[in-house]
């Protein structure tokens, strides 16, 4: 089931999206060759409680930390760990704040010093794919028009949308109704209307779209080894379009 969300919710998850967009833009500065993924696990959770909310993703499922940081080939959920970036690695870091019972949920990757040409692009390609959704996340609307727009755009570009992690409905659960894909045939599931509210995130990878795990159950990886990218906004629908909760 859908549910929409009250004017008082909604405020409750706009001012946590923007702790978790204040928590990006610290990170922005923050990340650089030399820094660990543990360190940038600490920045969040401190950042975030600083700001009198919870690291919701710390205990989700029995996830240990505060953030997912995911290095190169790591697609997502990525384990915060001793690993010393370096110059030239690409890292997404996921989180999610949980305010008064309500979450914002924002992903974003990041390069590390210079990075290739081709990593370049590839951040640059799945930045716009989340924005080419966005666009397409007006009521009136169906749910996998917004994939349909993401999957056209990516793999025009020459890279592939990775199928088995998805976007989501977000409130008072961290997943909630709808499902959201980032690939597919237009105008399938369910109307967009006014007062939803979702994630959109693409993931984006170089070569294959295929996915493998790791052994801790968590850490999903590019079948190929190749570089993988992802960008996240949680949405409020209002009659004028999408509001992107989590940006300053």
């Amino acid at each position: 089931m859908i549910v929409m969300k009250s004017r008082y919710e909604v405020d409750l998850m706009r001012e946590a999206g923007k702790v978790v967009a204040a928590c990006h833009a610290g990170l922005a500065e923050f990340i650089k060759p030399g820094i660990s993924t543990r360190q940038i696990d600490e920045f969040v959770e401190n950042f975030i409680t600083s700001h009198g909310m919870e690291p919701a993703q710390k205990g989700y499922k029995g996830y240990p930390y505060a953030s997912c940081t995911s290095v190169n080939d790591v697609i997502c959920h990525g384990f915060p760990s001793d690993y010393v970036l370096k110059d030239g690695d690409i890292i997404t870091v996921d989180m999610v704040a949980l305010n008064k019972g309500l979450h914002a949920d924002s992903a974003w990757s990041y390069a590390v010093g210079d990075v290739s040409p081709e990593a370049k692009r590839l951040l640059d390609v799945t930045k716009r794919a989340l924005f080419v959704g966005i666009e397409q996340a007006v009521a009136g609307n169906q749910i996998s028009d917004i994939g349909h727009a993401i999957q056209t755009y990516v793999e025009g570009e020459g890279f592939s949308v990775v199928r088995d992690f998805i976007g989501h409905g977000i409130g008072r659960q961290m997943h909630e109704s709808p499902e959201v894909l980032h690939y597919g045939p237009p105008h399938k599931g369910p109307r967009i209307r006014k007062g939803m509210t979702f994630t959109i995130e693409p993931m984006v990878n170089v070569g294959s779209y295929e996915t493998k795990v790791d052994d801790d159950g968590w850490t999903a990886r590019t079948v190929d080894g190749s570089l993988s990218t992802q960008y996240e906004h949680t949405l409020y629908i209002t009659d004028n379009g999408p509001e992107i909760l989590t940006q300053l």
